[in-house]
């Protein structure tokens, strides 16, 4: 460890990874169960977050919260508040007290917000459920992403960050598909669900071993008997993070993660104003669609089969990496952190562009798509590259502080997404700003209930949904902010090229000249 600048140089050294098959047969026991646990709870977490948006904008006569899109982004804003700096906070507590203690912590934690969401339906209950389930999952990363780090090396780390990313969103797949089957029935169905489902991780608890647990417990003994002085906690992680090499990296990644929560924030919004699934559907099962129970379950279908879900067709997202991960991973092997980072942020760039440029749903698709490969490019490399970082004995902690950007991040995004969206793009503002323009008082609009503007709309305009919407998609500049997020993404793309050449320098000075002295 470089004290001076904060970098483990080793960790950041050039090291041949493991062919494809020998990198799989590599990973050990506890990889395999850190894995089913994460799956799981992605499982649970994503049943809800992916819906989240649809849920609290939803009027009240369909069993949503019926608040506005600003309102919404209030709730996100403390909802990333507490997930992101949660880990930060506690990761390097995990190192000392044991990730098994603050696994099992948060899974009890998780499970009562979603009993809270349950039998709460309310404004207020929605907040606090989230609020307690932001906690849970902060508590819940540093254990599961630490146990991963002592349990890899070197040789395999980039298949095995990319495995782990693929398993997660084996979860992040099955959740989406489980709300938009739940929540047509009833909207408690699918928080009471998730709870059940969180519940599984006590059991792979009862198969889980900390790895290096003795060497954690001997050092713990020789503190307790006055052998070995503890340093402070606090000071430790602030030495660290005023190291420029990591808080400058955490700030370009902040770009990153404001970007990359749009697409799960924002996007099922753009989705369900904007985008006609069925034109997918028709092409895939014909003008009728589709009655089979399997399609209509595995795509996020409506029950009728006319017309693919916002979270359905959001899911290809995580159904991509599910099943590609590993070939990514092993791509990525072959590049520096820092390079294949920045390839796949401007993948993620590319992917908004087109989201902006169009409401055509196949475009939207393979946006989606690009989006997904730009990601597998960039965030599983961003946990390799802070665990490699990392000292020994810090592993947790420095993953903690890797939740630092996505705290900015999506706390600013949270925010202004979601605002910025409902100001400028949001159907039901566009409707209410028609309605205004076209005639109808201040009263009769203050009357019409938040999320059924444009119902109102089609009637009083005496046309179809499908044309009221084409009218209101031509007549407005709906894609402007996909296109600031796309700018976003390539700022931080530009950031993490020269973060990558300054980085080397560092590493190894005297080799500056031959980048392949380094991987960064």
């Amino acid at each position: 460890m470089n004290e001076k600048t904060g970098v483990d140089e080793h960790g950041l050294e050039d090291v041949k990874q493991f062919g494809l098959f020998a990198a799989i047969g590599s990973l050990s026991y506890v990889f395999w169960i850190v894995g089913g646990m994460e799956m799981v709870e992605r499982l649970a977490y994503y049943g809800v977050r992916s819906v989240s948006g649809l849920y609290a904008t939803a009027p009240l006569s369909e069993g949503g919260l019926g608040v506005s899109a600003e309102q919404l982004g209030q709730i996100f804003f403390i909802w990333a508040l507490f997930q992101s700096l949660v880990p930060a906070l506690v990761g390097g507590l995990s190192d000392r007290i044991g990730y098994k203690q603050t696994i099992f912590l948060s899974t009890v934690t998780k499970i009562a917000a979603y009993l809270i969401m349950g039998f709460y339906p309310s404004f207020s209950g929605f907040v606090v459920g989230a609020i307690v389930l932001a906690t849970g999952t902060g508590i819940f990363k540093p254990g599961i992403q630490g146990t991963l780090v002592k349990a890899t090396n070197r040789k395999n780390s980039s298949m095995a960050w990319g495995i782990f990313y693929q398993t997660v969103n084996i979860g992040g797949w099955m959740g989406p598909l489980l709300a938009a089957s739940l929540r047509q029935l009833e909207w408690s169905h699918l928080f009471f669900a998730c709870a059940g489902i969180i519940s599984i991780n006590f059991l792979l608890l009862l198969m889980y071993r900390e790895p290096d647990m003795d060497e954690r417990i001997e050092r713990r003994r020789l503190i307790d008997s006055g052998e070995l002085k503890e340093e402070n906690l606090v000071r430790t992680s602030l030495i660290a993070l005023s190291k420029p090499p990591l808080w400058i990296f955490l700030v370009i990644m902040s770009g990153f993660w404001f970007m990359f929560n749009a697409l799960f924030d924002v996007l099922p919004l753009h989705i369900r104003d904007w985008v006609d699934t069925s034109t997918i559907v028709t092409t895939l099962f014909g003008p009728d669609g589709t009655s089979n129970p399997i399609p209509i379950f595995l795509l996020g279908m409506s029950q009728d089969g006319s017309r693919i879900m916002p979270e359905g067709l959001l899911n290809v997202n995580a159904g991509m990496i599910m099943i590609t991960c590993f070939l990514f991973a092993h791509l990525s092997g072959k590049m520096r952190a820092i390079s294949s980072m920045t390839f796949g942020t401007l993948l993620t760039a590319l992917a908004f562009a087109l989201i902006g440029w169009t409401s055509a749903a196949w475009v939207c698709l393979f946006g989606i798509l690009i989006f997904s490969a730009g990601e597998m490019f960039s965030s599983p490399k961003m946990l390799e590259f802070m665990g490699n970082m990392a000292p020994p004995d810090k592993k947790a902690m420095y993953l903690g502080f890797s939740q630092l950007p996505l705290a900015v991040g999506w706390v600013l995004e949270g925010y202004f997404g979601p605002m910025l969206y409902g100001r400028l793009a949001a159907k039901e503002t566009l409707s209410r700003r028609w309605l205004e323009e076209n005639g109808v008082g201040a009263e009769q609009l203050q009357a019409i209930p938040q999320g059924e503007a444009f119902p109102y709309l089609v009637t009083f305009a005496d046309g179809t949904p499908e044309a009221m919407t084409q009218m209101l998609y031509e007549a407005n500049n709906v894609g402007f902010v996909w296109d600031l997020m796309a700018l976003i993404a390539l700022a931080s793309a530009i950031g993490l090229f020269f973060y990558g050449r300054w980085i080397m320098t560092l590493v190894k000075p005297d080799t500056a000249a031959a980048p392949q002295a380094a991987q960064a």
